[in-house]
């Protein structure tokens, strides 16, 4: 080989070497250094079919005649303009299989307003998800296929379900926790329905699924806790999965912010997974979706247990009552340099479509500085249904 050509094949492998790293730091999610703050925005149970040719359902009468998967879409593409989030989670149900003619066309549309934003995504599956021309692990290998999403389909060891994986968010650039993650993301497929003839019901996260995450856990948490920059305490948690646990069932009216307008339809068994997050310490805040009439966030023993409420128009909900959409911004904390440190902070709040996107709800999950959580007085707003 010449060595004008030697150096051609050199210029190129430099290139792509550092094309790969911007890549891979692009995929890398990590908190803003202007505000200190990591936004998600949860969309559960879109309830996508076939886009314009399907209809609403529970909606005013003046809505039906031009309502349909397109207000779904228009719903997702003002919230990223109103909150201008850092990662779109989609928990759930995202399509509606029965109704939707072609698997991967449904999702291609649902999904196109996080893809077209370039802002990361993330997505687990529903109940509903795999009943039209995919399977289940094909629904997830699609997902994992899609532009912008960090979706996986499974860690490398052998577990159940389809689209178990973890996220980490790290600290500010430039900080001693630039390369730490400062705070965890970890999303699991809480299956369909059951498949033991002697439990009827929904599916629950398994055995082998509660293993992995606690693993995982306990390597972040030591990964954490070890030099460089060793921290005292793990980082935060927060965990994603669709179908609620029997333990949503804890709350009522009184020890709840958000309603409460049908039941909980959890697994007919208790999978201990509740258990699990208490054991390991780290989790703060578990969002699920699948009850679409129901909004609230409720703590236990440390844990606040939060649905989204329905997001799709696609999707039963109540007439009336505004499709909504949950946010979760994470906030750091200042050091005495001014220099971004760990979570301070996580703090939620509902966003409803109607005229004004009306925020409702807004409050405290986590504190720091409190040791665990807090909340502020229910803040309630006109609703405005349209």
């Amino acid at each position: 080989m010449g060595i004008g050509r030697w150096k051609l094949v050199v210029a190129a492998v430099v290139i792509a070497f550092h094309c790969s790293v911007a890549v891979g730091e692009q995929r890398r999610l990590r908190f803003d250094a202007k505000n200190g703050q990591f936004r998600i925005l949860q969309v559960a149970d879109m309830h996508y079919a076939d886009g314009k040719a399907t209809h609403c359902l529970d909606v005013l009468p003046q809505q039906e005649a031009s309502c349909s998967d397109l207000n779904t879409t228009a719903f997702i593409h003002r919230m990223i303009l109103a909150e201008n989030p850092h990662l779109i989670v989609f928990t759930g149900d995202n399509i509606f299989g029965f109704d939707a003619t072609d698997a991967a066309a449904s999702m291609n549309a649902a999904f196109a307003p996080a893809v077209s934003s370039n802002i990361p995504w993330a997505a687990v599956l529903g109940n509903h998800d795999q009943q039209s021309t995919l399977s289940r692990k094909g629904v997830m290998k699609h997902i994992v296929g899609m532009k912008n999403t960090l979706s996986q389909l499974n860690p490398a060891e052998d577990i159940d379900g389809f689209g178990n994986y973890n996220l980490e968010v790290l600290g500010v650039n430039g900080s001693q926790l630039a390369s730490k993650s400062v705070l965890n993301l970890f999303f699991l497929d809480s299956g369909d329905y059951s498949t033991v003839p002697s439990i009827p019901g929904y599916g629950w996260i398994k055995p082998s699924q509660q293993v992995w995450f606690q693993n995982t856990s306990h390597n972040l948490k030591r990964t954490y806790m070890s030099s460089p920059a060793a921290q005292k305490v793990p980082a935060p948690s927060l965990v994603y999965f669709h179908i609620p646990l029997p333990e949503y069932a804890s709350f009522d009216s009184s020890n709840f912010t958000g309603v409460r307008q049908e039941g909980i339809s959890s697994a007919s068994i208790n999978s201990g997974f509740f258990t699990t997050m208490v054991e390991t310490g780290d989790v703060k805040g578990v969002f699920t979706g699948h009850d679409h009439k129901n909004d609230f966030c409720g703590e236990l023993m440390g844990i606040n247990l939060c649905y989204a409420g329905g997001f799709g128009y696609h999707a039963y909900g109540k007439a009336g009552w505004a499709r909504r959409a949950r946010m979760v911004v994470a906030t750091l904390e200042k050091t005495e340099k001014g220099i971004w440190g760990d979570v301070k902070s996580i703090r939620t709040w509902k966003r409803l479509d109607d005229e004004h996107l009306t925020t409702i709800d807004r409050e405290v999950l986590w504190s720091k500085n409190s040791g665990g959580s807090r909340r502020k007085k229910k803040i309630s707003h006109p609703r405005r249904n349209f």
